[in-house]
């Protein structure tokens, strides 16, 4: 029998999900899984929690909550032989989503244990970390306008994560008013780029805003390297154009518009800087370092979870049947 440890978040997400875990617990015990199950909203005590079930030798840690709680764990795991699953029981599930998995919501009452039985016998797979000024991420980390946003609606309310995506929103327009970007110099492959942007990231995957915009289409998850875009602009006008661009697909070839893989850059500004790291708000001073652990996570995913996501090939070899 495999030991797993579920964590589970109880403010994650739309509602809450506990009474619901039980039957996604009962599918991962009725695929031979030994479950024991540990609640905390805390941020380190999720890490915390994540590390004492790799140092029991347990074969993956499930997490029940939204891609903040994933993205500590992730980092919590990373370099390890502990895999990550995620139950998407948060507001945005953008890591589930990207996984094919659909996330608790409305619509979906049963997303939890649907997506228990999908990786119950799923494959392991070997997924990049990317990491800033050594703080570890899964999905992206970003500045300016992105990071604004987030700084004013996290923590949120229950009935404001209801209403996710109007809400988000909503405050994206809120907090454009009176936004004029921010002075960034970013330097990476021996260039440099100087200038106002509305928003500056480093992506891993494809989505982007909470899973409303898909900001870097052909990002891949373990091929070493993380998508940097800059976005020039420095007003609401400049901001509902560019997402009606990356809505259209022409932001890569747009002026304005800087985009380039890479595992090593650098963000330098005048003190400190505002960021957001999968979907957490955080400050760090400057300059801000980017770089790559390659393939340094083990996480399980559902069949089939091929090039959309992943380069071609198994690069662990390993599957859970």
């Amino acid at each position: 029998m495999r030991r797993a440890w579920l964590i589970y978040n109880p403010f994650a997400g739309r509602f809450p999900a506990g009474p619901l875990l039980s039957r996604a617990v009962r599918v991962l015990t009725d695929a031979d899984w030994e479950i024991e199950v540990m609640e905390t909203a805390e941020g380190q005590q999720l890490a915390d929690l994540a590390l004492q079930a790799a140092e029991g030798k347990c074969e993956a840690v499930f997490v029940a909550g939204g891609d903040g709680s994933v993205g500590r764990v992730a980092s919590a795991l990373a370099g390890r032989d502990t895999a990550l699953a995620v139950l998407p029981a948060g507001t945005a599930n953008v890591w589930a989503q990207e996984l094919g998995l659909a996330g608790l919501d409305w619509t979906h009452w049963f997303a939890l244990e649907d997506a228990a039985a999908r990786l119950a016998h799923g494959d392991i797979r070997l997924v990049d970390l990317g990491v800033c000024n050594q703080r570890a991420f899964l999905l992206w980390a970003g500045v300016g306008l992105d990071a604004r946003i987030v700084n004013s609606v996290e923590p949120r309310d229950r009935w404001e994560k209801a209403l996710a995506s109007v809400h988000y929103v909503t405050m994206a327009v809120w907090t454009s008013l009176g936004w004029d970007g921010i002075d960034l110099v970013v330097r990476a492959n021996g260039e440099a780029w100087q200038g106002r942007f509305l928003v500056a990231v480093a992506s891993n995957i494809r989505a982007y805003a909470g899973g409303l915009l898909e900001l870097s289409p052909h990002a891949k998850v373990d091929d070493g390297l993380l998508d940097f875009w800059l976005i020039g602009g420095r007003s609401i006008k400049d901001a509902v154009v560019r997402v009606a661009q990356i809505l259209m697909g022409t932001h890569a070839e747009t002026p304005g518009v800087v985009h380039f893989q890479t595992d090593q850059a650098v963000f330098e500004c005048e003190g400190s800087i505002t960021m957001q790291l999968d979907g957490e708000p955080i400050e760090f001073p400057t300059p801000c370092e980017f770089t790559v652990r390659p393939r340094a996570l083990k996480v399980i995913v559902p069949r089939p979870a091929g090039p959309r996501v992943f380069t071609l090939g198994t690069p662990s070899g390993d599957d859970l049947s």
